[in-house]
């Protein structure tokens, strides 16, 4: 198995993953990422970690057949508690998954001493990218690339963040909500997300001012969110 027969959204993951790193893969679904790692030596070793007892044997079977298993740990647990120091990780990777899900895996882990501050982050969340990128923010990283990419009819975001006191990121509103890399590329698949977001929050908008009830705090939350999707289309 090579980096090739990865899905889009696992490749583009996989680029962030650096020559020699010790990784951790969250929620590892048949392990295909850290078996497509190991498979063309961009890794010493890795951590595929499944909190679900069918995926686990799932993930073990696969790293048997392709002959891994010297290279890489299938473990069962509840997220960053499959990790111990002595794994040395370098990277981690939480791929598929609602952005507050992977917030609260990182929480966690961070509250239990799993998380160390030392490893890159490579996330790739589903929805919820603002509430991941609160956590991040607020728990002192900074996030150093960014991508949105098309498969399959969805749209998704990958983000990279590090724990370094010598980066320094401006934070904003816009920026939370919109990216702080990806505001600034504005892709063409941005660009698509953000029209079909638009587009959403005006159907809300005019079902709520034709209703009965008084909507008037909830109107203007979504007159407000409208206005900075339009700015950023601009």
């Amino acid at each position: 198995m090579d980096e090739s027969q990865l899905s889009l959204r696992l490749s583009r993951a996989a680029s962030y993953v650096e020559p020699g790193d010790r990784l951790a893969d969250i929620g590892s679904d048949h392990a295909y990422l850290p078996c497509a790692l190991a498979s063309n030596n961009r890794i010493t070793f890795a951590i595929a970690g499944e909190v679900v007892e069918g995926p686990f044997q799932a993930a073990k079977n696969q790293v048997r057949r392709l002959g891994l298993a010297d290279q890489i740990s299938v473990r069962l647990g509840d997220g960053l508690e499959v990790l111990s120091p002595e794994d040395d990780v370098t990277a981690i990777t939480i791929c598929g998954m609602g952005g507050s899900l992977i917030a609260s895996i990182l929480d966690n882990g961070f509250k239990k001493g799993h998380l160390t501050g030392k490893e890159r982050l490579i996330l790739q969340p589903n929805v919820g990218e603002r509430t991941l990128r609160e956590w991040l923010v607020n728990h002192e990283y900074t996030i150093t690339a960014e991508e949105i990419i098309e498969e399959n009819n969805k749209i998704y975001e990958v983000m990279v963040a590090v724990k370094d006191p010598l980066l320094k990121q401006t934070v904003t509103e816009s920026y939370l909500m919109f990216g702080f890399h990806l505001k600034e590329e504005r892709s063409a698949i941005f660009k698509k997300k953000w029209q079909k977001e638009l587009e959403k929050n005006r159907y809300i908008l005019d079902s709520l001012t034709h209703s009965s009830a008084d909507q008037t705090t909830k109107i203007k939350k979504i007159q407000a969110e409208i206005q900075k999707i339009e700015e950023v289309l601009k």
